[in-house]
């Protein structure tokens, strides 16, 4: 968070100095009165500054339709960005001409995306929120499409009895994978790497 200490001859003077250094709006931030002030004797001896703490609230919401409304502009795409909080998990709809650019091979600059929005949304913030990007109901489709890829690979792994290694991708797509397998009592599956590259692995279990 930001806090800065700002001064003025009165204590709204010194709240506006503060707002205008940190290019906020009064809902954005909290303000602790150090002192009122004094005018002074004659309004000259005596005489003291009133002085503020400011400091600017983090607001995920604002911080992330910011962000993608920037970024989404500097790739020449005039996209709608609707956002959605409930509880830690925060929803954001692209809807547009173009989404197609957006959303990338497989989804990968869509996840880019996300991967860049939920470090802006965690940057400032006391606990750690899940930012859910989608666009044009992308990943409705991705997840039937990521459950019919899962069985094929999983028959892969039991028929070759190989381990078999996804492509990179994001937290929610590796839980759709591990879902869609648990059936699969011949196979287990685990993830392997670092974020954004930490990909999904399907080994056949030994038999015994």
């Amino acid at each position: 968070m930001m806090e800065i200490t700002a001064n003025g001859q009165t204590v709204n003077e010194a709240v506006e100095e503060a707002l205008k250094q940190l290019q906020a709006k009064p809902d954005d931030v909290e303000i602790t009165i150090l002192d009122e002030g004094k005018k002074g004797f004659f309004g000259v001896f005596g005489k003291k500054p009133a002085s503020v703490k400011v400091t600017l609230i983090h607001n995920p919401i604002n911080a992330v339709q910011e962000f993608l409304v920037d970024v989404i502009q500097k790739m020449g795409i005039n996209a709608d960005v609707q956002v959605k909080q409930s509880g830690k998990v925060i929803k954001i709809q692209l809807s547009g001409d173009k989404m197609s650019v957006l959303i990338g091979k497989r989804g990968q600059t869509l996840n880019s995306l996300q991967y860049l929005t939920q470090l802006v949304a965690n940057r400032n913030s006391n606990h750690y929120l899940q930012i859910i990007l989608d666009a044009e109901n992308y990943r409705e489709k991705r997840k039937e499409t990521l459950k019919q890829l899962a069985g094929r690979l999983a028959k892969q792994a039991i028929h070759t009895s190989k381990n078999v290694s996804l492509e990179p991708m994001p937290s929610y797509e590796r839980k759709v994978i591990h879902a869609a397998l648990a059936e699969f009592k011949e196979i287990k599956t685990y993830s392997v790497g670092e974020e954004p590259n930490r990909h999904l692995v399907i080994s056949p279990k030994k038999r015994g």
